[in-house]
């Protein structure tokens, strides 16, 4: 794999953050779930596992940048999972709805534990960190398309929250837009 097929599956990976950002935000809104504090710490990492890809589509892919990516999919498979033990009890209702019989930070927990074994995959590829496209040149469309996304879908996230949570710790089990009430 050339650096160029690298830059293009990390806009593809941006993408795909961008749909779990996207979903996360939609449920929010659409079925009126306000994300609880561990809800919202788990949001914040998808988003910051966006950092590799981005500096890997803006630089050329090095090995640094998927640490990055990789340090952070760690911390968030363990507050994930942290979530899920929360709820693990029998009877315990969870937080929150759920989608195909398993929670939102159990989709999490999945999610992060994928995003290890994908970056540790990528880079199994050398030949990515080798040869490097012309200088000054610029990532194509589909890639700008994808950072901007995320960029954009994450500071939505933050805004919202920032609604939820006002100026001070968020509640535990949140019901109300606290700056909207």
């Amino acid at each position: 794999m050339n650096d160029t097929q690298a830059v293009t599956l990390n806009a593809v990976a941006l993408y795909g953050l961008a749909l779990v950002l996207a979903a996360a935000f939609a449920a929010q809104l659409l079925l009126h779930e306000l994300p609880c504090p561990l809800c919202l710490l788990q949001r914040i990492l998808f988003a910051l596992l966006a950092i590799g890809p981005i500096l890997n589509i803006r630089f050329g892919p090095r090995p640094s940048h998927y640490a990055l990516s990789l340090l952070t999919a760690v911390v968030g498979a363990t507050v994930s999972t942290r979530q899920v033990l929360l709820h693990i009890l029998p009877g315990d209702a969870g937080y929150g709805s759920a989608l195909f019989g398993y929670h939102y930070y159990t989709w999490a927990l999945i999610g992060f534990i994928a995003a290890i074994v994908l970056l540790a995959a990528m880079l199994l590829f050398d030949r990515q960190f080798e040869r490097r496209a012309a200088p000054g040149s610029s990532p194509g469309a589909f890639a700008q398309g994808a950072v901007w996304l995320v960029v954009g879908l994450s500071a939505l996230n933050v805004l919202s929250t920032l609604l939820e949570c006002g100026f001070a710790a968020c509640a535990d089990n949140p019901i109300v837009y606290e700056l909207l009430k």
